[in-house]
């Protein structure tokens, strides 16, 4: 084991909770956010910033059902934005693309309507005290990578490099940390391909000291920048945190990726 920071484990009570829509706004034309609450969020805990609850989203009839051996309703992994817990309320980003259970209900969902959420089951805590923070990914990784952030303390450096579909497409992030934020835009370029996160990254002169390196994208794209960040720029491997959030031609993945 080398010397430097490391991630801490920590594991929550795994509770499953129906909350209420209440606000529902677009950030941009692809990236919608809905904040839910209710009394329900009582005891909830996200201590990581790239923690992730299972969304069980309603029934045709509306009502949110608890999954179990016979009951299977539509579920997906989402990342906590933004807990606001005096108001019990809970923030949730979502990138809206192809037609899919979480993109459908996004796109159609209103103030009064139900939704379920499970978990987090636990955080994974990546330390603060680095020279500097790199974070990377796609629209998926987005909401992880605004909450990260906003949590980072002022004097604390971020360099995130990030894919969207234009420049229509880009956020605002609200942080106190010093941060460069380096667009790329996908044009015409398919989904899934590492191509622009990895021409982007070649074309950077990293700051110097140390850093952690946190990937979250399609599943080969996050293993392609996991390789080139070790083989390329040297990183060590147990100061990288990569996950696919998401993988062509399937549904529901999540995938941390190792060696």
């Amino acid at each position: 084991m080398s010397d430097g920071p490391q991630i801490r484990r920590v594991r929550h009570e795994t509770k499953f909770r129906r909350l209420t829509v209440q606000h529902v706004e677009s950030l941009t034309p692809a990236m919608r956010r809905i904040t839910v609450g209710g009394e329900e969020l009582s005891g909830f805990v996200s201590m990581g910033f790239d923690d992730h609850v299972k969304l069980v989203f309603p029934s045709a009839g509306g009502e949110v059902h608890i999954p179990n051996d016979q009951t299977k309703p539509a579920m997906r992994d989402y990342t906590p934005r933004k807990f606001l817990q005096e108001q019990e309320r809970l923030v949730l980003d979502f990138f809206i693309h192809e037609s899919g259970p979480a993109t459908d209900w996004a796109t159609a969902a209103r103030p009064g309507e139900s939704l379920g959420v499970g978990g987090p089951r636990g955080s994974f805590i990546i330390p603060i005290d680095m020279d500097w923070h790199l974070l990377i990914g796609d629209e998926t990784a987005l909401p992880a990578i605004g909450r990260r952030l906003e949590e980072l303390p002022a004097g604390a450096r971020a360099l995130v490099v990030a894919e969207v579909g234009s420049k229509a497409d880009e956020l605002t992030f609200d942080t106190h940390c010093e941060c460069q934020v380096v667009w790329g835009h996908r044009r015409d370029t398919a989904k899934g391909s590492p191509d622009i996160l990895l021409n982007l990254l070649r074309r950077l002169e990293f700051p110097g000291g140390s850093y952690f390196a946190w990937a979250a994208a399609e599943s080969q794209v996050a293993r392609a920048i996991r390789r080139y960040l070790i083989d390329e720029r040297g990183t060590d491997k147990q100061w990288i945190k990569a996950a696919g959030y998401w993988k062509r031609g399937e549904t529901g993945t999540h995938d941390k990726i190792e060696d």
